[in-house]
């Protein structure tokens, strides 16, 4: 039997047959395997640690996360007490209160236009001259008539009187007295026909001459010297408009007939707001000046007018507004700005900020609605409530106050707008007292911001 070798001393069993390179080989993927796991763990562990960050500022209601670690940054506003206006609004055309159309009464030739397009005119301007001559000339003819049928009335008197002296000494024939009063008379009836002709060709005569009959302004020229024109005819030598003041007549539904008849019956002036056709833009203020007298059965409205003085013109014969007529006022009443007031199938809600610096939906019910601004009941002036980031909140949601929000219970008070009061239409600047319509972009920070 051959002898079985032994391995050397300080060599295991395992090792004493296998050179260390295959030893080396067979370790290789067991590190390997050992790196992928370590970076898996890492991987998921900084993915772990990532996800609630990018929640935090997307809040729950995107991402689930209603509560716990997930942070919403949002802006705030707050209920204020303040006065609203309750308006009805309606459509309505600008009309001047007088719209004179000037014709020529007699017919001749136009020898000159005496305004300019798009003049201010007083009442007895000079308008526009037609030629006179024939009119004078028939002035003279009447003139020269009367003048001779008085002649001859005086002469009829004078045979009158003698008459009557030769009668009281029995000269002559009472029949012979008696005819010759009578030519008196005639003489005296055509002298007044006479007068009565030349008064009628000195009319005709300053006809030639036409002026303005009101004041106000021209239009457009419509006539030329040396056109002919004819008596009464249909079209106008010129339109004459009032614009100062000027009225707006607009209808209102017969339902909101009872609200305006009780301000009318309070007494005193009912405000009026008249904005542009888009109603976005105040354009001037008036007052209501009379209601129709009757109800238009067809389309069940009521027509009515207002007035404004219009000393800067910004209203135009014709030009279509929108018109806000002030009925009544709530004071004193709770009230948030539009954009924070959010609706769903059952009711309007606000996301209400709690003391723990998360939200919660309060119902709330909404008013009347003054530009920007609504009444709402349900909640108490003061009270916080979120102003942005809807789409993300839920009904308990950890949030943040945005540095320029200030924080809670730091938005000013009496923060309302109110149509009747100062300011108009155009950015909405939230601050004490009454702001305008338009945009809602709050100055103190505490307003609608865009989501992010």
């Amino acid at each position: 039997m051959d002898e079985q070798k032994q391995p050397p001393a300080g060599v295991s069993a395992g090792q004493s047959g296998e050179p260390q390179s295959h030893q080396a080989a067979r370790r290789w993927p067991w590190v390997l395997i050992i790196v992928a796991l370590v970076l898996l763990l890492g991987f998921i562990a900084y993915w772990t640690h990532r996800q609630p960050r990018q929640s935090a500022g997307g809040g729950g209601g995107r991402f689930g996360g209603g509560g716990g670690t997930n942070t919403m940054m949002i802006s705030t506003a707050t209920a204020t007490n303040g006065d609203i206006g309750i308006y009805v609004e309606a459509l309505g055309t600008v009309t001047p209160v007088y719209t004179v159309s000037v014709a020529a009464r007699v017919a001749g030739q136009i020898v000159k236009v005496n305004y300019q397009e798009g003049q201010h005119v007083r009442v007895g301007d000079s308008l526009v001259e037609i030629d006179p001559g024939p009119y004078q000339a028939a002035v003279d003819q009447a003139q020269g008539q009367l003048e001779h049928d008085a002649a001859l009335l005086e002469d009829a008197r004078i045979d009158l009187a003698r008459y009557k002296e030769a009668l009281s000494s029995n000269a002559i024939p009472a029949q012979q007295y008696e005819t010759q009063l009578a030519t008196v008379h005639e003489d005296e009836g055509l002298v007044k026909l006479d007068q009565g002709n030349l008064d009628s060709a000195k009319v005709n005569l300053a006809y030639c001459h036409i002026t303005s009959p009101i004041t106000g302004r021209v239009g457009l020229r419509l006539v030329d010297p040396g056109n002919l024109v004819q008596a009464n005819g249909t079209t106008p030598l010129v339109v004459v408009a009032q614009l100062q003041p000027i009225t707006v007549i607009f209808t209102v539904a017969e339902d909101s007939l009872p609200q305006i008849l009780a301000a009318v019956r309070r007494g005193g002036t009912i405000p009026m707001e008249v904005y542009d056709h888009e109603d976005q833009t105040k354009i001037t203020t008036g007052t209501l000046e009379t209601l129709d007298n009757e109800i238009n059965t067809s389309s069940g409205t009521l027509k009515l007018r207002g007035v404004c003085s219009n000393e800067d013109e910004s209203l135009f014969p014709n030009q279509f507004v929108n018109v806000h007529l002030l009925v009544d006022t709530l004071r004193g009443v709770a009230v948030l700005p539009n954009t924070v007031i959010q609706r769903n199938s059952d009711t309007a809600f606000v996301y209400l900020l709690t003391p723990t610096n998360t939200v919660e939906m309060h119902p709330i019910t909404v008013g009347a609605t003054d530009g920007t601004v609504s009444q709402v009941d349900g909640l108490e002036a003061g009270a916080v409530v979120a102003a942005n980031n809807f789409n993300r909140l839920i009904d308990g949601a950890k949030v943040a106050l945005r540095p320029e929000s200030g924080g809670a219970g730091e938005r000013p008070g009496g923060a309302t707008r109110a149509r009747h009061g100062a300011g108009g239409r155009g950015t909405n600047s939230w601050s004490h007292g009454r702001g305008g319509r338009g945009t809602n972009a709050p100055t103190d920070g505490q307003g609608a911001h865009a989501d992010e």
